[in-house]
């Protein structure tokens, strides 16, 4: 009888692991990262210009689960829509000489994505890293996947600069000072590697 116990646990592990497949991702070129705030004179907006990341999912009968997804960006690609004296204050205030990304990690992995539908709404929980300070978030995000060729992450994350260690950028002699929040826009699409 034991015997016969172990032969089926066996054949249980054979048949998950023929109908699982998993597959690991590129961040594709065609992103876009933006970075949105307040001031005491106006909105402004900034746009993170070089991102790079990867991503692992596991494929099992029409769904998946997104076991890892990390996204690095480029602190000194961000380009201001004040040009770059603005550009600069940025990278000061994000300390970018001694932390040059940002980073984003899933630390739980999101389960049974069906793939039917078009796009799902899910919590992504992960730790993201800003000027060196590292903080656990729970983001919503759009994921969507037609195929396993190719899935999209499309959100956004409001933060607080001070909770990252982070003075609000000041310009214009100090008559422009920005507030306190900010938020982080993406939408990346991952593609198969091959």
């Amino acid at each position: 009888m034991t015997q016969f116990k172990y032969f089926l646990f066996a054949v249980c592990i054979l048949f998950i692991s023929a109908t699982t497949t998993k597959n690991t991702y590129t961040l594709s070129k065609d992103y876009t990262v933006t970075i949105n705030g307040t001031s005491n004179l106006h909105s402004w907006d900034e746009k993170v210009t070089t991102v790079s990341g990867n991503g692992i999912a596991n494929w099992n009968n029409g769904s998946f689960e997104l076991v890892a997804v990390n996204i690095k960006m480029d602190v000194h690609s961000i380009q201001s829509d004040m040009g770059s004296a603005m550009n600069n204050k940025t990278y000061k205030a994000l300390k970018a000489d001694a932390n040059p990304e940002i980073i984003f990690a899933l630390n739980v992995p999101v389960k049974a994505i069906q793939t039917s539908a078009n796009e799902k709404t899910v919590t992504a929980k992960g730790n993201l890293t800003i000027a060196g300070i590292t903080k656990t978030v729970d983001m919503k995000v759009k994921i969507s996947m037609q195929e396993e060729g190719k899935f999209t992450v499309e959100g956004s994350q409001a933060i607080k600069m001070s909770d990252y260690n982070i003075d609000p950028p000041t310009a214009l002699f100090g008559t422009l000072k920005t507030g306190n929040e900010i938020t982080i826009n993406f939408k990346t699409n991952f593609t198969i590697d091959n």
